[in-house]
């Protein structure tokens, strides 16, 4: 049986490892050369490095007996991509989900546009933890006001100068960023808005929420999509079918 892992995520790596872990061999795909770091090497897994459409995919997918969509909970282009091809190619597909996070208070907003829209009827810093696609949605805010964290790469940079950000205020670090520097962040470009997707645990969701609530900030948050699928336990147990 060949197994192909959509994932860039740890949910993804974290699969890997238990198939690696039982000696089942499988593929994984990674978007980045860091998904690829983060994942390392492991016995019996090929890790395929590239941001593929929806026909690179199908074709990714010959010989494939199963599939397994791990990528980001918000990466919605990419996991449609995925079903698309998986459909033409007629692999049998299953989506591994993050766990969402515990309630907190927030302002909820059903997309980065949205969360923009709130926040233009405000006044005071913003510090953005959506990741560098999500930049530009928020171009139309007074960049003086932006503050985005996102990884320390030259595609992330570029975004965030091409949405008009000035260069002291970007924030590029690679997490995982705990409660404590959070807060030191926040308090030193004085933030009275943090704005996040439900990245889970994962996604250090907890200490963001908590250092909003610590420092006195808004927090506000992008829903996930709605979509199907199984936990880990359960789309590893589908792989290990006979």
């Amino acid at each position: 049986m060949s197994i192909l892992i959509f994932g860039g995520t740890t949910e993804g790596r974290q699969l890997a490892q238990e198939l690696s872990r039982r000696g089942v061999p499988a593929a994984v795909s990674v978007a980045t050369p860091l998904g690829a770091e983060e994942l390392g090497a492991l016995p019996g897994i090929t890790v395929l490095v590239g941001r593929r459409n929806e026909e690179e995919m199908a074709d990714l997918l010959s010989g494939v007996n199963r599939c397994v969509d791990a990528t980001h909970p918000y990466a919605r282009e990419v996991s449609a991509n995925i079903a698309a091809a998986c459909s033409r190619a007629g692999v049998p597909l299953r989506r591994l989900l993050r766990k969402e996070s515990d309630a907190f208070p927030c302002l909820w907003a059903d997309s980065c546009a949205q969360a923009a829209a709130l926040l233009a009827e405000t006044e005071g810093n913003i510090l953005l933890t959506t990741g560098a696609k999500e930049v530009s949605a928020f171009s139309g805010l007074d960049p003086q006001r932006l503050f985005p964290r996102v990884l320390p790469v030259e595609e992330s940079i570029r975004a965030c100068r091409q949405a008009g950000i000035p260069t002291r205020n970007i924030i590029a670090l690679h997490g995982p960023f705990s409660l404590e520097l959070n807060l030191a962040l926040m308090a030193q470009h004085r933030i009275r808005y943090l704005v996040t997707k439900d990245g889970g645990r994962a996604g250090g969701f907890e200490e963001k929420a908590q250092a909003a609530q610590e420092a006195g900030a808004q927090l506000v948050v992008v829903r996930r999509p709605g979509e199907e699928g199984g936990s880990l336990e359960e789309v590893l147990s589908w792989l290990l079918e006979p």
